[in-house]
């Protein structure tokens, strides 16, 4: 099996999970220092912020991984963002949001040619995407400074097609995982599976180092992910409540409530399906049936966060998180104090994996 420790320069194959809005370079360097793999968050970054993040990771000294979103994007509807707006209205009502007030227009853009000149100044050992792969002239330009890629796989048939795209590493993200599902060869969740019976599948798919993400918290689960086949792990909800994430104080007090152990899967924040705690707005306008709150009426990633963030601003103005994506891997426990106790904590489930 593949030294994953040794391909990204590491004491242990164990790469902090990329997490937008709740997190920046300082969580990645902490990571880093503990002797794991920090990942900075780009997609919702400005070019100004993307240079300044990326000069403090080149500043540590430390590897380091920078993600983007490598989706699509998107034509505008206006007849399905009408009826998206329509379906929240009665909400607008109660909060007081006046819906002509509400910009168009999306919040996350895909990997480009004016993001790659600005992450070629620094040259990341270290590139990963969600949502598969930017164009092949654009993975060039990741590839002309030798960084090693990663991409995620939901299924099997993307692993292969990652393979046969040229990515240095598989990420494995099951059905446990927080935050955004990374699928991109089907707009659905038909075929996907659990983080262990999925990572069985991808090694015997690819011959491709593979790293095991969902629901992976604990030494128990760095163990069975290892068991699976998996070269390393992929941790995000485990580092939520650490000292150097920004999760919000709203955030952090339901990831330390009961709760935490009741996750959905949802598209009305974003447009894409993704995993958080099941509130008010995934009960009500995702219509919650068993774990899967899932609305036609939502239009394609990332337009349908448009009309929410108003909701989400006036909720959270009154002291409420019933309109808030409050990301979170099922079964997940995440840990306060320092992300270098908790890498030390996960790291005695690599057994002789780590270095």
């Amino acid at each position: 099996m593949v030294d994953l420790a040794s391909v990204f320069g590491t004491r242990h194959p164990i790469v902090q999970a990329p997490m937008a809005g709740v997190q920046g370079s300082a969580l990645a360097i902490a990571v880093g220092r503990a002797g794991a793999l920090g990942s900075l968050p780009a997609a919702m970054l400005t070019p100004d912020a993307l240079r300044a993040e990326l000069a403090a990771l080149r500043d540590s000294g430390l590897p380091h991984n920078v993600n983007f979103f490598a989706h699509v994007a998107p034509e505008p509807d206006a007849t399905r963002e009408a009826a998206w707006r329509e379906e929240l209205a009665p909400y607008y009502r109660e909060y007081g949001v006046d819906p002509a007030s509400i910009p168009s227009g999306p919040g996350r853009v895909p990997f480009s040619a004016d993001t790659a000149d600005v992450l070629a100044e620094f040259a990341p050992p270290v590139v990963s995407f969600h949502f598969g792969l930017p164009g092949p002239a654009l993975l060039d330009r990741v590839r002309s400074w030798d960084a090693v890629v990663m991409s995620t796989a939901t299924t099997v048939d993307e692993a292969r097609w990652l393979a046969r795209h040229g990515v240095d590493v598989v990420i494995a993200q099951g059905l446990e995982a927080g935050g955004h599902r990374g699928h991109f060869l089907a707009p659905d969740l038909a075929g996907q599976l659990p983080t262990l019976d999925l990572v069985a599948a991808i090694t015997v798919a690819v011959d491709l180092p593979v790293l095991a993400t969902g629901g992976i918290a604990d030494v128990e689960g760095v163990r069975a992910a290892l068991g699976a086949g998996a070269a390393g792990v992929q941790v995000g909800s485990a580092l939520l409540c650490c000292d150097e994430a920004t999760t919000s104080d709203r955030h952090r007090a339901a990831l330390q409530s009961p709760a935490v152990q009741d996750t959905a899967i949802t598209n009305i924040f974003t447009g894409r399906p993704a995993r958080g705690i099941a509130n008010r707005a995934i009960r009500e306008v995702g219509g919650l049936v068993d774990g899967r709150a899932l609305s036609d009426l939502a239009p394609e990633f990332p337009l349908a966060g448009n009309a929410m963030a108003p909701l989400r601003a006036a909720a959270e103005a009154s002291g409420s998180a019933d309109f808030t994506p409050l990301w979170v891997g099922e079964g997940a426990a995440p840990r306060t104090g320092p992300a270098a106790s908790i890498i030390a904590a996960l790291a005695e489930g690599l057994g002789g994996a780590g270095r």
